[in-house]
């Protein structure tokens, strides 16, 4: 029988949406795919697959091409640990963070910013809500992150200041769309997708948490081209298959000067002679960056010590 090649672009209960040349196909993976043990999804959206189309008009995944790249994250089972794929082969990883309303936790931007080091997808960092704040304060808050070459793009949902500069940054692309609960992803979205009706949730005023709106993974085709994926807001987000002693190297700013460390298993933390701690002192590294590297490092060590 004929199989078709397509990528997924929904996921729900055990069901994927696959857009094929010959139209989009609902379909299940082959039993065979699930048998044995798994460390990670067997499939996530943004995984170009192999389908044999059934009479009823659904359709069976027979197979998964190789990934070259994914955001990840790793979620606790009682299996122990396994790789939730948030999307697999994203172009470029949209990081929306608000400036207010919630406050930006820039030590969750470091851990997305060190996944998308890891696994090479290019991000892009996206700011919203300036409208609650004014530009000129936004920027201050993200400044440090400018000085890293990172991209910004400041943007208002409600207002739409920023949007069709955003829509460049999208056009013929598959992008990922995640960050904290709360920050005006689905907003944002809604202003990008003509069809989009998905209700949006209003941030809880008194305690500023998000709640989750999105209770699916999928990417959506955008009119100018290219995909986005609307991801759930995630409240925490683990590193997958990363050393501590590693770590270092994901951070742009530590990568060229550890080398110049006194000693090659330096923790940055007490040693004698620390190029990092020297950096830090001279003001060549922001003291949130090198917070958040010790954050992480000791996290990872801590959850390494208990595998």
């Amino acid at each position: 029988m004929a199989q078709y090649r397509g990528i997924i672009v929904r996921m729900q209960s055990g069901f994927f949406w696959v857009d094929t040349p010959q139209g989009q196909v609902i379909c299940r993976l082959r039993g065979r795919l699930k048998k044995g043990p798994r460390l990670g999804d067997v499939a996530s959206i943004g995984d170009w697959v192999k389908v044999t189309p059934l009479p009823d008009g659904s359709g069976v995944i027979e197979e998964v091409e190789p990934r070259m790249r994914s955001l990840s994250r790793r979620a606790p089972t009682p299996q122990g640990e396994y790789e939730q794929i948030i999307i697999a082969n994203p172009d470029q990883a949209v990081l929306v963070f608000a400036c207010a309303q919630p406050e930006p936790r820039l030590g969750m931007l470091d851990r997305y910013l060190v996944i998308c080091e890891k696994q090479a997808i290019p991000p892009l960092i996206l700011v919203n809500k300036i409208d609650l704040l004014g530009l000129e304060k936004a920027q201050q808050i993200f400044e440090l992150y400018h000085k890293l070459d990172y991209p910004l793009l400041y943007l208002s949902a409600k207002n739409g200041y920023g949007l069709d500069e955003l829509r460049q940054h999208l056009r013929g692309k598959v992008s990922v769309f995640t960050g904290p609960s709360g920050v005006g992803k689905s907003t944002i979205l809604k202003q990008l997708l003509p069809a989009w009706d998905r209700e949006v949730a209003e941030v809880r005023r008194r305690v500023h948490k998000g709640r989750h709106t999105t209770v699916v993974r999928e990417m959506h085709p955008l009119p100018e081209g290219g995909y986005v994926a609307d991801t759930p807001g995630l409240k925490a987000l683990a590193l997958w298959d990363i050393q501590p002693e590693e770590l270092d190297g994901y951070f742009v700013e530590m990568r060229d000067r550890v080398q110049k460390c006194a000693f090659s298993d330096c923790t940055h933390l007490q040693e004698p002679g620390c190029a990092i701690r020297q950096a830090v002192e001279k003001g060549e590294i922001h003291p949130l960056r090198y917070q958040s590297y010790l954050r992480l490092r000791f996290e990872e060590e801590e959850s390494q010590d208990k595998v």
